[in-house]
């Protein structure tokens, strides 16, 4: 799964080249339309949960963490015709367009950003250079927001490591109806094996209890009861 998804022409942030260049808000989530999944850092799980499945899909040679928001491919039930996003909480993933941080080697990283986006160049937007050529607060802010979100998806990554470790995680086995005899079949998604967690030592459940790591699990468990929900979203946009 890729980190630049949903960005049609990323390019990374210049102080020359972007001197002169505003951006403006965000005014809906028409380019997060076409998707059926997002990643999610543990952190957001708590909120998460109440709207979306939580499960983990296998990306190359690791598993991540992803709010399911569709069943179907190219189509996100959350996002309307209008192009706004119809839930409470809207994952960071999301929420950091139309910046990005893209990896550059040697775990470095560059700032990037859509220059397709709608709200890129806008004449009325927020400046990302001062006229010193020294970065904005506005700009400062999407650092710091890319930073935050990195950091927490490097501590979730450590997480899905250990959930591996403890072979915990499961390939998740369902299948829904929709009222008109469609089926959908789920494979390649795992989740969290409520036995193997009930067996761990004390000594590893105290380590997730501390973290605050088992409330991430528990909040991943309550979020499968939400997959009937995605069946509601498609007999009703049907």
């Amino acid at each position: 799964m890729s980190q630049v998804m949903f960005y049609e022409k990323p390019v990374a942030v210049n102080r020359d080249t972007h001197r002169k260049t505003k951006i403006g808000a965000v005014s809906g989530f028409a380019f997060a339309a076409r998707t059926n999944s997002i990643p999610l850092s543990g952190v957001e799980f708590i909120e998460a949960c109440k709207e979306y499945p939580i499960v983990f899909a296998k990306v190359a040679d690791k598993k991540v963490p992803v709010a399911l928001v569709g069943l179907r491919d190219n189509e996100n039930l959350f996002v309307d015709a209008e192009g706004a996003w119809d839930a409470r909480y809207v994952p960071a993933f999301v929420r950091r367009y139309p910046f990005v941080l893209a990896e550059g080697g040697d775990d470095q990283f560059v700032v990037c950003i859509d220059e397709a986006a709608p709200a890129y160049g806008t004449k009325d937007g927020q400046p990302l250079f001062a006229k010193d050529g020294t970065n904005t607060a506005f700009l400062d802010g999407a650092l710091n927001f890319l930073n935050a979100y990195q950091a927490q998806m490097k501590r979730t990554e450590a997480f899905v490591s250990q959930l591996d470790a403890l072979d915990m995680l499961t390939e998740m086995s369902a299948k829904t109806e929709l009222t008109d005899g469609r089926q959908f079949l789920f494979n390649g998604l795992y989740v969290i094996d409520e036995k193997k967690l009930q067996t761990l030592d004390e000594k590893t459940t105290a380590n997730l209890i501390q973290s605050g790591e088992a409330g991430w699990i528990y909040a991943h468990l309550i979020s499968l009861s939400n997959m009937s929900r995605l069946v509601d979203r498609i007999s009703a946009r049907a």
